[in-house]
């Protein structure tokens, strides 16, 4: 069977630049890769062919040569010392590999484009767990904090190098930060073994820092507690977290804040509870009793005559400040009405001659009995 055009089979015209012919060849072994067409008998042979021409038309002295005698250029052993083409393994290697990374490159890193990676690289976010009272979330706080860490070395401004001399590009990758190794048709690549893919070395270390650009060293760091804060908030401070490896930029400090729990006080978002025990006297009579507030102030509230227990007032706009606007809540009283315990004689007189008028002054008292004396009433049949 005659061989196809060249041309033809990369489907490019004869005055196609090297870029467009690069670029059809590429196109065509990713829609030929046998691996991406197992249902296709004949994938493998149009991908070999696929290659053998790439292998002829990427170079210019076969290139120029196919252009003149077609394919008897290589034919009888034509076509210099190379081994003709699609005879070597070797070409046909570096052929493959140009589209290696087109298909693989997610998986293996790929070059980048961008001459390797950085020798400077970003600092570490760090993290600090901070308790906070209740009074300070109210008013907000002006916390001074001692932050274990490191900080960039002063005896070579971050660079790693004595005297801050700016680091060398690595011989061994050209500064890309990986080599690459040939293994039969794929192209292995790894991290460089002299800079360990900093793509930069340094030849005589700062003997401060031995080459790492930062020391490691406590800060003591103020923090603004904003007010309204609640358990669970978090606080960034840009750049106050680890220094960068060589100059590169420091990472951030979450604060992560935690409320403490608060001897009077119960909170729920923006609002406050507070429980305050009555007298049987105070709820019965009524009366007046007086309540702290988160402000550090004092409110009276009235009891009204025959409060029960569980009976709630509110005083409006004595709560907790919102971390975001303006709002305010409110503070939510709950009466707890107490029984009197370690009664004197005269006092338990009293009480029992009070439970012989009490019964018409029991209104609820007086309905619940009602309706379990019919419940059993109707037990009974």
């Amino acid at each position: 069977m005659a061989k196809r055009d060249f041309y033809e089979v990369l489907g490019v015209v004869r005055t196609a630049s090297f870029e467009e012919i690069k670029k059809a060849y590429r196109g065509k072994a990713k829609e030929l890769h046998p691996d991406r067409n197992k249902d296709n008998p004949d994938a493998e042979a149009q991908f070999k062919e696929v290659n053998e021409a790439y292998d002829v038309l990427k170079d210019a002295e076969k290139k120029a040569a196919y252009d003149r005698y077609g394919h008897a250029a290589f034919e009888g052993g034509m076509g210099g010392g190379r081994g003709g083409y699609g005879g070597g393994q070797g070409d046909f290697a570096s052929a493959f590999s140009d589209v290696f990374e087109d298909l693989f490159g997610d998986f293996m890193g790929g070059r980048g484009g961008q001459g390797g990676r950085s020798r400077a690289t970003r600092g570490s976010d760090l993290r600090y767990n901070m308790r906070v009272t209740l009074e300070e979330a109210f008013k907000g706080a002006q916390k001074t904090i001692t932050v274990p860490g490191s900080s960039a070395c002063t005896a070579c401004n971050g660079t790693g190098a004595e005297g801050g001399a700016e680091p060398q590009t690595c011989p061994t990758c050209s500064g890309l930060g990986k080599v690459r190794a040939q293994n039969g048709f794929f192209t292995v690549e790894r991290t460089c073994p002299t800079c360990g893919g900093q793509g930069q070395v340094v030849k005589n270390p700062c003997r401060v820092c031995h080459g790492a650009g930062r020391v490691e060293k406590e800060r003591t760091l103020s923090v603004n507690i904003p007010a309204g804060v609640e358990t669970g908030t978090r606080i960034r401070l840009a750049g106050e977290g680890e220094a960068g490896l060589r100059g590169g930029p420091a990472g951030d400090l979450y604060i992560f804040l935690e409320v403490r729990e608060h001897a009077i006080f119960q909170r729920d978002g923006v609002h406050l509870f507070c429980r305050v025990p009555v007298s049987i006297t105070s709820a019965a009579l009524g009366g007046e009793v007086e309540v702290p507030t988160i402000d550090g102030g004092r409110s009276r509230v009235k009891i009204p005559a025959g409060s029960q227990s569980g009976r709630q007032m509110r005083l409006r706009g004595k709560g907790m400040p919102a971390l975001r606007g303006g709002a305010v809540g409110d503070m939510v009283i709950e009466l707890a009405v107490e029984t009197p315990v370690n009664l004197t004689t005269r006092q338990k007189e009293l009480l029992r001659e009070f439970e012989k008028i009490e019964a018409e002054n029991n209104p609820e008292g007086a309905s619940f009995f009602k309706k379990v004396k019919s419940f059993w009433d109707s037990m009974t049949g």
